[in-house]
């Protein structure tokens, strides 16, 4: 049984919510425990795949009103509205990551266990079809991806990567309901029936996070240094023009 620390942000400013990730990232490159980090957003925020142009997100008018951050990761826009964001982080070398899909197929596989607690079955997609990346969709959830969590023809379930200094981070998203910045998305609530809270789905899928990967949680807050950490990245990256329009 390994320990992992369990962490329940209070809903953030999209700089803020990347930030942190990052600070996560650089403690455990330097020796500290793996971290799972359940997070939500205090408004309608766009995040911009790392690669994806600025200019992009014209394409999305319904989204044009929200504040934008860039990721660290890859991928397509994401509306962070009505949903549950998640991220893990652990050392380069943990067993999860190896072969590199692991860590994908683990939390994946175990939010279609979570799902199931309420009766709804989603499934993890299988289509490895290549799209060219001038072709692809804006928005994250309009594209699909081997492992991708999928319920009635719809992805509500994905994950991205960022690999650097000893560290892995993968965070994703789980949509919960149809969010007005983003309205050809449906949700749980529109595919699935239910209405769940990001809570209650946080703790059902740590439920079974812990069962499958054999981990024990322990719950925690940021520490001292790695909230000074996230708020000099903050400042010096996530809120930067550089950063923002850097493509």
């Amino acid at each position: 049984m390994e320990t992992w620390r369990l962490i329940e942000s209070p809903p953030g400013r999209g700089d803020w919510n990347m930030a942190v990730d990052a600070a996560l990232m650089e403690s455990v490159a330097a020796g500290g425990a793996c971290c799972l980090r359940f997070y939500t957003w205090s408004e309608p925020t766009v995040s911009l795949g790392y690669f994806q142009e600025y200019a992009a997100r014209q394409t999305h008018p319904a989204s044009a009103a929200c504040p934008l951050v860039r990721r660290a990761t890859g991928g397509g826009a994401i509306v962070h509205d009505r949903e549950l964001t998640y991220s893990v982080v652990v050392p380069a070398d943990h067993p999860l990551v190896s072969p590199p899909p692991e860590l994908y197929q683990v939390l994946h596989r175990t939010l279609v266990a979570a799902l199931a607690e309420w009766h709804i079955c989603a499934a993890l997609c299988d289509d490895s079809s290549h799209v060219p990346v001038a072709e692809e969709p804006f928005l994250c959830f309009q594209r699909r991806a081997s492992g991708d969590v999928i319920l009635g023809g719809a992805k509500i379930g994905g994950s991205a990567q960022r690999r650097r200094r000893g560290a892995i981070l993968q965070h994703g998203s789980v949509l919960l309901a149809r969010s007005l910045a983003a309205p050809e998305l449906p949700g749980l609530a529109e595919l699935g029936g239910k209405l769940i809270q990001a809570a209650e789905l946080g703790q059902a899928w740590r439920a079974h996070l812990a069962h499958d990967g054999m981990i024990d949680w322990q719950s925690a807050l940021l520490t001292e240094s790695e909230s000074q950490q996230a708020s000099q990245i903050a400042h010096e990256t996530y809120r930067g023009a550089d950063w923002t329009f850097r493509r």
